[in-house]
């Protein structure tokens, strides 16, 4: 309750009344005291002690005033703690309805710009792992197009001079024309850079995002005014990096189980649960027709054998890879496990076996793996478990049929051999 109190009040701490008249009556008792027994026996004055009592109480009010003053401004920075924390929080609790990163980091940038008092303008630029090379990802009061020309690195960026390479402090620049001009940017890029809001950037306070202790890219908040951001404000967005660098990564954590559970770790294509679930949303088109098709590679197992299930994982991966290519846009296809594809797919039927017979010849060229498939289609319409009878029967039927044809081959084979 007294904590509810505290917030209701905007108080981050206060002292009830009995404490203040304690802490004015004793210290006046004892002045009281220490003059009476200090005092001359005749010609002696009351004024002196009244006038180290009032000294007292003058000064015991100034210092309240003062501590009063810097427990409210405490409390304000605790407000925008709590502030940074929820506004995180909301980002990651809702992090499912982002559509990519891109939108997730946009969201990102507009709550610390609303957050950070002195912000007008801001930026998140993503820096390249590999070549450290950097791009704007998101930005508000920026023109994105006239700042994904730039073609810079992490060298060059101010936050890696000013910490000598390490980016590991939020840094604060309150002349930005002078300190491009300190760079090895072109005047062009400086121009760009200096350009892109609609108000000149004279302000700016750049802090490191590090994920899991790597550089992930850098928060930029930026500003029309000269000296608008303070040691305040750099450890606010200090704080605001730190709680972001959370969220990052945990919305990238849950990208990942998203995709673990719906997709396919080997070939990236729908795993069973979320095709069966991608059915349910099927729109069938009446004039194209739906059809369901059974892909079984031929000679996985000879693969695995002859050349290891590293061989064996990279002709899966090429099998997938084929059908993607020709109905990544026609339909939802997925990896049902092994070496056997399902797809649903809209018609018409003949043009869906010339793609069937385009897919082998591409294999076969690509590959020296003698890739090849069997398949078998059934027409869909709303009935999953009779359409997938249906194409699984047609399937192994020319699976068999391969079989037959080759034993058939080999008996051929066999007997012109015995007839030399």
């Amino acid at each position: 309750m007294k904590l509810r109190d505290n917030f209701k009040r905007k108080t981050i701490d206060r002292l009830d009344y009995r404490y203040h008249l304690l802490l004015l009556i004793v210290p006046i008792v004892l002045f009281v005291l220490l003059f009476v027994f200090n005092a001359p026996t005749e010609g002696w004055t009351i004024l002196p002690l009244l006038f180290v009592c009032l000294i007292y109480v003058i000064a015991y009010s100034l210092i309240y005033y003062l501590h009063q003053g810097r427990l409210t401004r405490l409390w304000q920075h605790l407000e925008q703690v709590v502030s940074i924390n929820d506004a995180i929080y909301e980002l990651a609790h809702l992090s499912s309805q982002y559509k990519n990163e891109h939108a997730f980091l946009d969201a990102l940038l507009n709550k610390a710009v609303c957050i950070i008092n002195g912000a007008e303008m801001g930026s998140i630029i993503k820096v390249n792992e590999e070549t450290h090379k950097l791009h704007f990802e998101s930005v508000v009061g920026l023109d994105l197009n006239m700042l994904k020309q730039l073609n810079f690195s992490l060298e060059q960026s101010f936050e890696y001079r000013l910490t000598k390479g390490k980016c590991d402090r939020v840094v604060v620049v309150d002349d930005m024309k002078n300190i491009n001009a300190a760079s090895t940017l072109t005047g062009e890029e400086q121009h760009i850079l200096l350009t892109a809001a609609k108000q000149p950037i004279r302000s700016t306070l750049s802090s490191p995002i590090r994920i899991d202790g790597k550089l992930y890219g850098m928060l930029n908040l930026d500003s029309s005014s000269v000296g608008a951001f303070s040691d305040y404000d750099r450890n606010l967005v200090s704080i605001l990096t730190h709680e972001a660098s959370n969220a990052i990564a945990l919305y990238q954590k849950s990208l990942q189980i998203t995709k673990l559970a719906n997709f396919d770790n080997l070939t990236g294509l729908y795993n069973r649960k979320n095709f069966e679930d991608a059915l349910q949303h099927w729109q069938p088109k009446a004039h194209l027709g739906s059809f369901l098709v059974i892909i079984d590679m031929d000679n996985l197992k000879t693969i695995n054998d002859q050349h290891g299930h590293q061989a064996g994982d990279m002709a899966i991966k090429r099998v997938a890879n084929t059908i993607l290519s020709y109905w990544k846009h026609k339909g939802i296809i997925s990896r049902f496990g092994g070496d056997e594809f399902v797809a649903l797919c809209h018609g018409p039927l003949e043009l869906l076996e010339s793609d069937l017979d385009a897919m082998r010849v591409k294999l076969h060229q690509e590959s020296s793996l003698n890739l090849n498939f069997s398949v078998g289609i059934a027409a869909y319409d709303n009935d999953w478990a009779k359409s997938f009878k249906l194409a699984d029967q047609a399937m192994y039927e020319q699976k068999r049929g391969k079989k037959k044809a080759v034993k058939a081959l080999e008996a051929i084979a066999a007997n012109n051999q015995l007839a030399q």
